[in-house]
């Protein structure tokens, strides 16, 4: 892992575009369309081969790396989420795209082991590989009208009912079930109703997350997300789909203060997570 060497994308309070930040999908006006129904904006990632494209031979050496699903090559210089495709055999994985050096043996591009795992890769065999960042883009989706009341014809006619013989033993268990579910009569006053944990204070930082990495696999997520939690950092997963793949990211914060987001990549790295980097989400 020494090997790679991660970038920030851009000073704190600088206009450099994210192209990690997400928004949430939905957002915007509605919009009336022809059918009745209404638009609105989602988003989805495109490709921006001007922003990086590399064809070129890549490889995975053997060793168990952190940090996901990940490429690394000379020419980066911030980070970036990419598209990953094999060319053997057709298989692609979106994932983080940072920089190694020049001077490394080997293949130009350099895959982390969960990389070569969700592109079927071997160890020590070079793969021609395809990379192209990714850009999030806002396009319109048509959201379908509500169905219409119903008419008094409609309420007019009868509902078929089909007969069935009773089961005794289903009628039984649902009587049971009736019976648990009804209020207690005694004089003992109702559980307390749990209390939401309360919201994160909203951050003024560009970038107030820490990204741990992208996984293939949302168990191995989930296990991350509760290591992060033992230690007192409040992480969670952000699913992200391309090309019919799914993956998982790896989210700490928001942190309200740069001396807090920098405690937590300290504390992040401390745990293994070398490639940790600052994002928007």
């Amino acid at each position: 892992m020494a090997s790679v060497a991660i970038l920030l994308a851009g000073c704190e309070d600088g206009k450099t575009f994210n192209p990690f930040k997400s928004r949430e999908k939905g957002s915007g006006s509605a919009i009336a369309s022809a059918n009745g129904g209404s638009s609105r904006k989602t988003e989805r990632d495109v490709e921006a081969p001007d922003v990086f494209h590399e064809e070129d031979k890549g490889l995975w050496d053997g060793r168990p790396s952190l940090g996901g699903i990940w490429v690394a090559h000379p020419d980066v210089t911030t980070p970036e989420r990419v598209i990953i495709r094999n060319e053997g055999n057709g298989k692609s994985i979106v994932g983080a795209l940072f920089r190694r050096e020049r001077e490394n043996p080997g293949p130009i591009i350099q895959v982390s082991s969960d990389a070569a795992k969700a592109l079927g890769m071997l160890a020590g065999q070079p793969v021609k590989l395809n990379v192209i960042a990714l850009r999030r883009e806002e396009v319109p989706e048509v959201v379908p009208a509500s169905e219409p009341a119903p008419t008094k014809e409609t309420l007019d006619t009868p509902e078929t009912i089909e007969e069935k013989p009773l089961d005794p033993i289903a009628s039984a268990a649902a009587a049971i079930e009736a019976a648990d579910s009804k209020p207690a009569t005694s004089n003992t006053p109702p559980p307390p109703k749990p209390v939401a944990p309360a919201a994160a204070p909203p951050s003024n930082l560009a970038k107030p997350y820490v990204q741990l990495g992208t996984f293939n696999s949302k168990d191995n997520a989930g296990k991350t997300v509760e290591d992060m939690r033992k230690v007192g950092l409040y992480a969670f997963i952000e699913e992200q789909a391309s090309d019919g793949k799914t993956s998982w990211r790896v989210l700490v914060g928001p942190a309200g203060k740069r001396s807090e987001r920098a405690a937590m990549l300290r504390k992040v790295k401390s745990m293994g997570f070398k490639d940790a980097y600052f994002v928007s989400k």
